[in-house]
């Protein structure tokens, strides 16, 4: 029988060469899955032995069993949802996360992983602009970061109306409202959901033709019943056209009001690390309470979140939990503090890895080129016979679409056509698009947001796109 380092050995260096294998031919490979559900439960249904197997054989197997079924999300040419890649030092530290294995719960559990976390979380704040008082939570992605900042302004808001809602819970409590656009994303309002503070409660104000949320609507809104604990959402980059609110103007507004301000910025927050783009959110810093990812624009691995809090007396009273069994540091971050995790992945490593690979110019970097090759992607594709811009950008989401070519041809028939191209590119291998239903018609989302996407991506996309439209 082989010894546990044998195994060990065996089963990383098996892990390692697939792994390389597989970034290697990213460039070559479909980006788009090529098997189908059927295919993958038929190769990766293996039965359950009694005595197991070798760990490489394992590894093998898995590598071999799953390519079908992976989509190219580190691919210059995947343009689908708001997902990055894995800059090098990233995905190197996520390695060695999952070797050291780590709980990144206190101090104690890990100091190494306290510590980096501690400072990824500082160089975090600077380079995006946010008050350095402010507390902040690693957390797995947007929806949690959602759901640590809301549960911060929760318990701000109804302390002031001397309620402790940690001990006394929602059953009873004064209501709290939330005032928002209908340009909200669904990991919001999941973090509603998960909080208790209910969906009926949310309160969708209009929009300008930006699709920004209006001062005036919000004004009216906040003037009823001023007394009422109120969260407003703002909204920094929304997934159709990179919506940007007014912070300047919307943030001191709320705060007139003594609501709450938390600003979902999944990707958008990160304007604030370039110079080229960082105007768009200007007067952000105000508010109080932010969410982004990690796994967008800073391109590290799956599952990277943060949030951040202006208020970390109300963060803290939020999350924060003794017990006699748990060992707490006096002068060192405990983790679980801050964020909604006990047992938790030490998350800080890839963070710290990438900020200081790609240092505050490299950030600047991946945000600006993003940007540029949207653009370009846009204009390009709406320069095709049989294509429409309906959505140039503005940072690094834009929308086309692609008109049925008969004569009388109905919105409808426009849906479907752009249905059509979308699942066409798809299945060619080439590129990665999905579609949205923008404004009442459909459309194919672009969205950059890999580090590794060149102008050559563009053209090769652009190519692509032609083809679909050809023979489709």
């Amino acid at each position: 029988m082989k010894t546990s380092r044998e195994q060990f050995h065996n089963a990383l260096e098996t892990a390692f060469q697939s792994a390389r294998d597989y970034i290697e031919n990213l460039d070559s490979s479909p980006v788009g899955a090529t098997a189908d559900v059927q295919t993958l439960r038929k190769q990766l249904s293996k039965p359950l032995t009694n005595d197991g197997m070798p760990p490489e054989q394992v590894i093998a197997e898995l590598a071999r069993d799953a390519q079908a079924g992976l989509i190219g999300t580190g691919t210059g040419r995947f343009f689908g949802w708001v997902i990055g890649g894995a800059v090098p030092a990233a995905l190197g530290a996520d390695i060695l996360a999952s070797a050291w294995d780590q709980n990144g719960a206190l101090y104690a559990t890990s100091p190494a992983a306290a510590i980096v976390e501690e400072i990824a979380g500082a160089w975090l704040k600077e380079i995006l602009g946010l008050p350095a008082h402010a507390s902040f939570a690693l957390v797995t992605g947007c929806q949690m970061a959602h759901t640590t900042c809301l549960a911060a302004a929760r318990h701000a808001l109804l302390a002031k109306l001397n309620w402790n809602v940690e001990e006394k819970g929602l059953f009873g409590a004064p209501p709290i409202r939330i005032l928002t656009s209908g340009m909200r994303h669904g990991t919001f309002e999941r973090a509603i959901r998960l909080l208790g503070l209910g969906k009926s409660h949310v309160l969708l104000l209009d929009s300008d033709e930006r699709d920004c949320l209006r001062a005036d609507e919000l004004e009216r809104a906040l003037r009823i019943d001023p007394s009422t604990p109120t969260i407003v959402l703002l909204q920094a980059g929304d997934v159709n056209i990179g919506a940007m609110d007014d912070f300047k103007t919307l943030i001191p507004l709320a705060k007139k009001y003594n609501a709450w301000v938390h600003v979902d910025g999944a990707f958008g927050l990160w304007a604030g690390a370039s110079p080229r783009y960082k105007h768009f959110v200007a007067g952000v810093e105000a508010a109080d309470s932010w969410a982004t990812d990690g796994h967008k624009w800073l391109n590290v691995p799956f599952d990277s979140g943060y949030a951040f809090v202006a208020h970390p007396e109300s963060h803290r009273a939020s999350m924060s939990f003794r017990g006699a069994y748990i060992t707490h540091d006096a002068d060192a971050r405990d983790e679980m503090d801050w964020n909604p995790e006990w047992s938790r992945r030490a998350r800080g490593f890839p963070t710290y890895a990438a900020l200081r690979q790609l240092g505050r110019n490299g950030v600047a970097e991946i945000v600006e080129n993003c940007c540029e090759h949207a653009r370009s992607l846009v204009i390009e594709i709406g320069k095709l016979a049989g294509a429409e811009v309906v959505w140039e950008p503005t940072i690094n989401q834009g929308l086309v679409r692609f008109l049925d070519k008969k004569s009388g041809a109905t919105e409808e028939d426009h849906d479907r056509r752009t249905d059509q191209v979308i699942a066409a590119i798809v299945a060619s291998g080439e590129a990665f698009f999905g579609g949205t239903t923008w404004r009442g018609r459909r459309a194919m989302r672009i969205s950059v947001s890999c580090w590794r996407t060149t102008s050559e991506d563009v053209r090769r996309t652009v190519r692509a796109v032609e083809k679909a439209l050809r023979e489709t």
